[in-house]
């Protein structure tokens, strides 16, 4: 007996094929793009599905069923990029609900949440989330809404989400989860008691860095229409042409990340053993804290990873001027090798005090790990660290 089920099929079944031959028109194979912003209506008082562009496009929405399928959500609204999709999200709070969000989170989550809180639309918390009693200090305070990121960015850090999310539902809050680092190839936080899974569809989703985009997966189907309403209220939908490049990419999303990770690993090996290198910060390695959290939790490590250098600052301008197939430059999950430079970069919005609490130090320099040559990424990596070693 054939035990493939059309109806049901795998995550990877998905994420290729999904919308494919769907074209009633002209049976065109690849899903055609919508670019249209406006429709016709069937007659007076005779809207179709779709009528303006701002509250539902074709395009749009196949992107949303693919990503909502494979999150394992009830469905998803695909926004302008991950900080529209991040504050859909936080926009709707009420003055008094309180978010905990990471200390150490992602530099642009820590801006919007605290511009959302100096103008008293919500109440913000950062904290420790890996800290049990910090973590239940906070929950005492009834939270409306707990934000994870994990793997965090840039450190890395790894924090169980079902635990999280069983006390963070004890408590009375809602828990979205920013699954940007690691896309549901490798992690699916609604399985693990998540609300909403939030992403940055630039990055894993679509691999290409030519997408600016967001998107947001609601376990629940009353809180996707309402998503869906607050999104046509304020104008967050992302563009038709830009669902549909994400939906191209999503085509190579597993091969892609397998490809990734073991490349990751090699190099987060390569430089665990560099005398240069005074720390890695990657889950796969057996000495990450959270390596044991995140073998269970997640389906492999991911591509994403930062190191400190042990000659500090001037390390790290000597180790940029000349490391090789590894571009300067902010965003992540491309299919080109990326190294930033957080505490100039991506979380230079923080603030010295803030990456200190974070443990972001100026040492730091995050890598996120293409598709090149394993054997090219670590002579190009050799270049730098042997600049910073003379």
């Amino acid at each position: 007996m054939n035990d493939v089920d059309r109806r049901d099929p795998r995550p990877q079944t998905i994420s290729a094929a999904y919308g494919v031959a769907t074209d009633a028109g002209f049976g065109a194979v690849a899903p055609p793009i919508y670019l249209s912003s406006t429709y016709e209506f069937a007659g007076y008082d005779q809207p179709r599905r779709y009528d303006y562009g701002r509250g539902g496009n074709p395009t749009r929405d196949l992107l949303g069923e693919a990503l909502a399928k494979l999150e394992g959500g009830a469905g998803a609204v695909i926004t302008a990029s991950g900080m529209a999709a991040l504050d859909l999200l936080v926009g709707r709070r009420r003055p008094g609900d309180l978010i905990l969000a990471p200390h150490d989170c992602y530099g642009g989550t820590m801006r919007l949440l605290k511009a959302r809180a100096d103008r008293g639309h919500c109440s913000v918390r950062f904290v420790d989330q890996a800290d049990e009693a910090a973590f239940g200090a906070a929950l005492a305070d009834v939270p409306a809404l707990v934000l994870i990121e994990t793997p965090s960015n840039p450190l890395m850090r790894v924090v169980d989400i079902e635990a999280l999310a069983a006390r963070a539902r004890k408590a009375g809050a809602e828990v979205a989860v920013d699954n940007t680092f690691l896309s549901p190839a490798i992690q699916r936080p609604i399985a693990l008691g998540a609300d909403y899974v939030i992403h940055s569809t630039t990055k894993y989703l679509n691999g290409h860095s030519d997408v600016i985009g967001g998107a947001i997966v609601a376990a629940d189907p009353a809180a996707v229409e309402e998503l869906r309403q607050w999104a046509n209220v304020v104008g967050s939908a992302g563009a038709p042409f830009d669902a549909w490049l994400t939906l191209r990419g999503l085509r190579s999303l597993f091969p892609r990340m397998e490809r990734q990770q073991i490349n990751a690993m090699a190099v987060a090996n390569h430089l665990q053993r560099h005398p240069a290198v005074a720390n890695v910060y990657y889950p796969g390695l057996a000495s990450h804290p959270g390596h044991l959290i995140a073998s269970r939790q997640q389906r492999g490590f991911g591509a994403m990873l930062s190191f400190e250098l042990a000659g500090g600052v001037p390390a790290v301008r000597q180790f940029i001027d000349a490391v090789e197939f590894f571009t300067l430059a902010e965003s992540l999950g491309g299919v080109e090798s990326l190294v930033a430079h957080p505490a100039t970069m991506t979380h230079a919005d923080m603030g010295e005090e803030a990456r200190a609490v974070a443990g972001i130090s100026d040492s730091l320099l995050r890598l996120s790990v293409g598709l090149e040559a394993e054997q090219d990424l670590i002579a190009g990596l050799n270049k730098g660290l042997a600049a910073c070693s003379a």
